[in-house]
C-alpha cells in the first residue's frame, strides 16, 4: 500500500495570452521525510488540456487516470476533444460526491475549449469540490511565496514565453523559503500547438534568463 503524501509542495497555473504555463516542484515529504526526489506533479488530460496535482500521491494518480480515460471517452463518443471547462466540472462533480471520504488532493485544470477553440482557462479544486476560475493559481505549501511573484510580475496579456520565466522565478522563490518545495522545477505548456512538457535542459535554459535578469 502507497503511503506517501505530498504534504507540502509548490504548483503553479497561468493563463497567458496565447495559452497556459504549468509549473511544479518534483519534492514528495511524509512528514519531515523526503519520500521523492522525483514526483509527478503536471499531468497531460488531453492535447489541449492538462493538471497539476498537490495531496496525497495515491489518490492524485488515481484521479489522473480516470480522467485520462474519461477524456478518452469522451473524444470517442463524441467526435471531439472535452474541453478543460468540462473536465474542471467532471473533477468538481466526483470531488464533491466522495467528500465524505474525500480525495486529498488540490488541483489545477487548465485547457482550451473543445477541440482547441476558445481562450485559454485556468480552474482551481480543493479536495470537496470547490470550484473557481481564476487567471493565476498557485496550490500547496509553497504557495504564499509564489504569489508574491506573481502578484507583481504575472500578466494574462503577456505570452506563454514571457510567463514561463515568471512561473520559474516564482517557483524558485518557493523552493527557497519553503521545506517542502523543492528537487528541481518541471515545466508545461498549452497552446494552439497542443501540450508540451520541458526536459531538464530546455528548462534550464529559460532560467537561465530569469537570473541575468
Amino acid at each position: 500500500m502507497e503511503t506517501k503524501t505530498l504534504k507540502g509542495t509548490t504548483t503553479i497555473g497561468l493563463t497567458c495570452s496565447d495559452g497556459i504555463v504549468f509549473a511544479t516542484d518534483r519534492r514528495a515529504s511524509m512528514g519531515y521525510f523526503i519520500a521523492s526526489k522525483k514526483a509527478k506533479k503536471s499531468f497531460k488530460i488531453n492535447d489541449f488540456v492538462g493538471a497539476t496535482v498537490a495531496g496525497s500521491v495515491g489518490d492524485a494518480e488515481s484521479l489522473m487516470r480516470l480522467m485520462q480515460a474519461e477524456a478518452k471517452l469522451y473524444e470517442l463518443n463524441n467526435g471531439k476533444v472535452i474541453s478543460g471547462e468540462a473536465v474542471a466540472t467532471l473533477l468538481s462533480n466526483i470531488l464533491h460526491g466522495n467528500k465524505m471520504f474525500p480525495y486529498l488532493v488540490q488541483l489545477l485544470i487548465g485547457g482550451y475549449g473543445e477541440n482547441g477553440n476558445t481562450n485559454s482557462r485556468v480552474f482551481s479544486l480543493d479536495p470537496i469540490g470547490g470550484l473557481t476560475e481564476e487567471k493565476m493559481a498557485a496550490t500547496g505549501s509553497g504557495s504564499p511565496m509564489a504569489y508574491g511573484v506573481l502578484e507583481q510580475e504575472y500578466s494574462e496579456n503577456k505570452t506563454v514565453e514571457e510567463n514561463m520565466q515568471i512561473a520559474l522565478k516564482a517557483l524558485s522563490s518557493a523552493m527557497e523559503r519553503d521545506i517542502a518545495t523543492g528537487n528541481g522545477m518541471d515545466l508545461a505548456t498549452i497552446t494552439k500547438d497542443g501540450f508540451k512538457q520541458y526536459g531538464d535542459e530546455e528548462i534550464e535554459v529559460i532560467y537561465s534568463r530569469v537570473k541575468k535578469k
